[in-house]
């Protein structure tokens, strides 16, 4: 039971780790931040930022490096759902109902040695 505990403890601390590097990847390239962790209904949307005159609803995977598989793979089609629903929500709430739109996806993995491997999807579907 310990075991469990702290394991899922790393794993939140893998991901808030993730989080913002992903922020400070998107600063980076000039992206305004817009909202971190938006939840609306029962989903949220990691981040949501603005590219220009674009708002980009961008959902972060962090994964340490691993074969069995891509962090962007977990984004399927019912999470994409979900955040096409959460989204619609935020531009509902913020009145934004004509602004250009997209969705990325932004994976993280993590290597001890070489750190942060960073991939923007941009478009991502």
């Amino acid at each position: 039971m310990i075991f469990g505990k702290s394991k899922k403890i790393r794993a939140y601390e893998l991901g808030k780790s993730g989080e913002d590097a992903a922020l400070e990847y998107l600063r980076r390239e000039k992206y305004k931040v817009a909202a971190r962790g938006f939840r609306f209904l029962r989903g949220e949307i990691d981040v949501i930022a603005w590219d220009g005159p674009t708002l980009v609803f961008i959902e972060v995977k962090t994964r340490k490096l691993s074969p069995f598989g891509y962090p962007e793979e977990s984004v399927n089609p019912a999470k994409r759902s979900q955040i096409r629903r959460v989204a619609r929500g935020y531009l509902l709430r913020n009145t934004l109902d004509a602004v250009e739109c997209r969705f990325d996806v932004l994976t993280l993995t993590v290597d001890e040695l070489t750190g942060w491997s960073i991939n923007h999807i941009k478009n991502a579907f």
